[in-house]
């Protein structure tokens, strides 16, 4: 008999979108506000009504953010609106949701999150294979004159690229 192929698992640093995964939601002002130390990608815990308006697209992670509680990690404040063909038997759409990780991943987050200045934040909410999965960062807030050196320096990127295509255009 021939064995079965193991399916790759993705590493956390190789967090790339892949073909098969629909982003749900971004979280585009976490990197805006926090340099991005290191990503993980994290299953959600979710209730038959939460996956399915997960599915229907109407999550808002914006608000949220990640903690660690008695030996688990948490996503506090995501929003999933209620699935209403559900009728009785729906959600609470704030409630806190349980984030499957490996013991060692949640150790190294716990250790991150407890060390001064560090913070956990979804950045991203994705369906891959019918599951839902969250990527996690790592990071530290940026200060104000921080978040305007990166604006200064996207702006002259798109600026030399412009004038790149430019050149190349006008040949």
């Amino acid at each position: 008999m021939a064995k079965k192929s193991k399916s790759r698992r993705r590493r956390p640093e190789q967090n790339g979108a892949q073909p098969n995964d629909r982003v749900v939601a971004r979280n585009r002002r976490a990197l805006y506000q926090y340099e991005v130390l290191r990503r993980y990608e994290a299953g959600l815990s979710l209730t038959g009504s939460e996956i399915k308006s997960v599915r229907a697209g109407r999550v808002s992670i914006q608000e949220a953010y990640c903690r660690p509680r008695d030996g688990e990690l948490v996503l506090v404040g995501a929003h999933i609106a209620r699935y209403e063909p559900s009728g009785q038997a729906n959600h609470e759409p704030t409630r806190d949701r349980r984030l499957l990780l490996h013991r060692r991943e949640i150790r190294q987050l716990e250790q991150a999150f407890a060390q001064q200045g560090l913070t956990l934040v979804p950045l991203r909410l994705y369906l891959t294979r019918g599951l839902a999965k969250l990527e996690i960062g790592v990071g530290r807030g940026r200060r104000q004159h921080e978040k305007r050196e990166q604006l200064a320096k996207r702006d002259a990127q798109r600026q030399i690229e412009r004038a790149i295509r430019r050149s190349t255009s006008g040949d």
